[in-house]
């Protein structure tokens, strides 16, 4: 039974009673409100599974070809307005759980954030898996079912504190465990050779099973899988040992099972917690490629057809030890000789490069991964000798021949991660142009020059469905009174709303929107944290992951300085202002989690100085995430977008701000340089160093200490923050975070500080013009329509997996 587009509301009503009393076990007098929200979503999943099964049965009788997209994080946040949304039932639902008193958004709200992801990489990962069902190009995602994912943040007197996130504690409605889709993963033992065949027998071997979730696209045209592997020892128990009075022991290997599937990236700072990340990558990778490799040689029984009918990508290094999988499975299992196994590989699997950052681009001591996985050490030796060779071949020098190698000579030798993705790829992609550039000039410049067609660039996108329509519902009704409903089929027919940019009666109604979102976020943030905002003020924001190269040090030791100009000028024109922070830090990152207690300082000290009143807010918000992220980005007036140039690969809260009509202030890094191209130099605030001057200051002898001594507004907010002035109670809790800067300044907050700090001013004299102010609003949503991630998956389609 099918709801239809006009609503069978009574219909729907039925259905959800039926789900609450024979699949809850409630009835409408007992049920309480997460019974109801469990209702609401096993009535819609039953629509939802029968388009996944006509979807799953479309594509085996096209013999489509598929994407299998494979990512350690999967940042989904919450899938009941997602699905209600693309379906287009959200009103059909709201007026069904009236009849019974129930309010549809405060049911939203029962549902927790999927622990499934950290930031950019893995909401990326959701954004596309929703593209790429509302493009009607069948896929599967493949991840990791996390217990408690990276950790639920909390805040005590400032500091971060880790908690498990324990969003499975009572269950998830939208999963499906496949039993008959599990496979045994291996770790150790040795190889051997018998009559010419390899065998490899491991020392321990681990079931992962198949969870699935199915993802809705857009108007239910197709619903494709994102398939997340659990963990289970052979033997959970061990009876002798336990029955012998060893409890615990006895419980060890399915701890240990347990471990692989128990929390997103576990501390590596330690040989323990190496191994752990190691294992746990291999674990889903393995999995992954047996189910792909499975599911290939039933539909289709020639394994040499595999790049016909599938296009593995790689999202990022985590997943690169799929090609030594996938290698070996040709190999070993289908009898294929080395050179066409690996020309099998490369047509098949393609990998995209998230970041220049040396220490992302993953490697692993070669002792360690050669214990873990023998037989998947000497493929990397086989795949390296024949890289090397090639190279030689090519002419390259010694010099390049070492920095290719997928074996690095330097000190402790280390497997190079990412050189396995890069040679074992036909397309490695960057994720902006400015990234992709530097890709080749920088951590893949030899790998360029040996393979000079093989990078190339995919700018990254987000899914306006979530980041516009579901977060913005009322701006997204006077878009549609503005320019008709087809922007929300084909993001870029918001363009015609720039002809309402000079328009000011529409430039008011946008306003009060805004205004309006603020007014809810202001609410929010005040049951959140108790501090009191003024939705009048120019909410300024920077919500991202914790990290020094991000900069949200320059951010605050900027705050620092206006909070001194404040009180020191109290009679100019001040601009009230709320700084929003959020975002979490790794939890062995010292420096990132001094930065929080920082922000938590500093807003302790200005929210209650009465010389600055309501001209500046600070508010550090707790456990960020995306259903926090769907409140707070409708609310922006400014989005802090101020990392080092050259530092970030591109960005997707840039794009997500800007559809919702925040102006942008930023460096000339990642995705930035296009949106300033799409929206208008006019209407991005862009400041600081570009990356070859950032290069060219590092090569040429930056000497900070004099940049921090010619500037008096920088001297004085990092000697007052060094001096202990908002750390009263640990007087030197930040002198070594300022004295770095001093001496090294790695991420140039010093060198950028005063044109960042001159951005502001222009900001604030900007913000004064309202008129020009909605303008510039106006046409940031007009212009970024590009940056839907349809067109982004639409290019990795046709140009590197050949499914459109």
């Amino acid at each position: 039974m099918t709801i239809g587009p006009n609503g069978k509301v009574q219909e729907l009503e039925a259905r959800i009673v039926g789900a609450l009393r024979h699949r809850v076990g409630k009835n409408e007098r007992a049920a309480k409100p997460h019974d109801w929200y469990n209702a609401a979503v096993l009535a819609l999943r039953d629509d939802i599974i029968d388009n996944w099964f006509a979807s799953t049965s479309r594509a085996h009788e096209a013999g489509a070809k598929r994407v299998y997209y494979l990512s350690l994080e999967f940042l989904i946040g919450r899938l009941l307005r997602d699905a209600l949304s693309n379906l287009g039932v959200t009103r059909e639902m709201e007026q069904a759980l009236r009849e019974h008193g129930l309010d549809l958004a405060a049911l939203e709200e029962l549902e927790p954030d999927a622990a499934l992801g950290n930031g950019g990489l893995g909401r990326l990962a959701a954004c596309f898996m929703e593209s790429l069902a509302s493009l009607d190009i069948p896929a599967f995602g493949y991840g990791i079912r996390y217990i408690n994912g990276m950790f639920r943040q909390r805040i005590d007197e400032g500091w971060q504190v880790e908690l498990p996130e324990t969003w499975l504690a009572h269950g998830n409605p939208w999963e499906f465990e496949r039993r008959e889709s599990s496979y045994l993963v291996g770790f150790g033992g040795e190889v051997t050779s018998d009559a010419g065949k390899i065998r490899w027998t491991p020392g321990e071997k681990i079931e992962a099973t198949a969870v699935d979730t199915p993802v809705v696209g857009w108007q239910g045209k197709r619903v494709n899988t994102l398939r997340l592997w659990t963990a289970n020892a052979m033997d959970p128990i061990q009876l002798d040992a336990f029955n012998a009075g060893d409890h615990a022991g006895a419980l060890a290997g399915q701890v240990r099972a347990d471990s692989l599937v128990r929390v997103l990236y576990p501390a590596d700072s330690t040989p323990a917690g190496q191994e752990l990340r190691l294992r746990q990558e291999f674990f889903f990778s393995s999995a992954s490629i047996q189910d792909i490799v499975r599911r290939h040689v039933q539909y289709y029984g020639d394994i040499r057809t595999l790049p016909d009918k599938a296009a593995i990508q790689l999202n990022d290094t985590h997943p690169s030890v799929a090609v030594a999988e996938l290698m070996r499975l040709l190999k070993d299992e289908h009898g294929l000789d080395f050179d066409e196994a690996w020309d099998i590989t490369r047509a098949t699997i393609g990998y995209t490069n998230h970041t220049l950052l040396p220490e992302a681009l993953e490697s692993w001591p070669l002792p360690l991964f050669e214990r873990l996985l023998p037989r998947h050490m000497q493929i990397v030796y086989a795949i390296n000798a024949k890289v090397l060779r090639e190279a030689r071949k090519a002419g390259l020098d010694d010099a390049a021949i070492s920095a290719i190698s997928l074996i690095d000579e330097h000190g402790e030798r280390r497997v190079r991660m990412a050189n396995l993705a890069f040679v074992g790829a036909h397309s490695v992609n960057g994720v902006a142009a400015l990234h992709t550039d530097l890709m080749k000039q920088t951590v893949f410049a030899n790998l360029h020059q040996l393979y000079p067609d093989r990078i190339n660039n995919k700018t990254n996108g987000v899914t306006p469905r979530r980041w516009l329509h579901q977060s913005n519902p009322r701006l997204t009704s006077l878009i549609r009174e503005g320019i008709g409903s087809g922007f929300m089929a084909e993001a870029e027919q918001l363009a015609s709303l720039s002809k309402f940019a000079g328009d000011a009666a529409f430039g008011e109604r946008v306003d009060e929107i805004k205004r309006a979102n603020k007014v809810d976020l202001s609410n929010h943030l005040r049951e959140l944290t108790g501090i009191r905002l003024d939705p009048d003020a120019l909410f300024d924001v920077q919500i991202k992951r914790i990290h020094e190269y991000k900069r949200q040090l320059l951010n605050l030791i900027e705050t620092v300085a206006l909070y001194d100009q404040i009180r020191s000028h109290p009679e100019r024109d001040w601009v009230p202002r709320v700084k929003i922070f959020g975002g979490k830090a790794a939890p062995t990152y010292h420096n990132a989690k001094l930065i929080i207690k920082l922000a938590n300082d500093i807003a302790k000290r200005i929210n209650c100085d009465p010389s600055v009143g309501e001209l500046l807010k600070v508010v550090f918000v707790p456990n960020y995430n995306v259903s926090l992220a769907e409140r707070i980005i409708p609310a922006a007036d400014l989005s802090e977008q101020i990392s080092t140039a050259g530092m970030e690969a591109s960005g997707t809260g840039n794009m997500k701000f800007a559809f919702n009509g925040a102006l942008t202030i930023g460096t000339l890094d990642g995705a930035n340089i296009e949106i300033m191209d799409r929206v208008g130099r006019e209407n991005i605030v862009i400041f600081g160093m570009t990356a070859e001057e950032v290069a060219a200051q590092r090569a040429d002898g930056y000497n900070p200490r004099a940049v921090i001594e010619g500037s008096r507004e920088l001297a004085q907010a990092v000697n007052s923050i060094a001096n202990g002035v908002f750390s009263p109670d640990e007087p030197d809790r930040y002198k070594g975070l300022m004295d770095a800067h001093y001496s090294s300044d790695w991420f140039m907050v010093a060198a950028d500080f005063d044109a960042y700090a001159a951005a502001q001013r222009e900001v604030d004299g900007r913000w004064r013009d309202r008129a020009a102010w909605r303008k510039s609003a106006i046409m940031n949503i007009a212009n970024v329509g590009w940056f839907s991630s349809d067109r982004t998956i639409g290019e990795y389609a046709r140009e590197i997996w050949g499914v459109l």
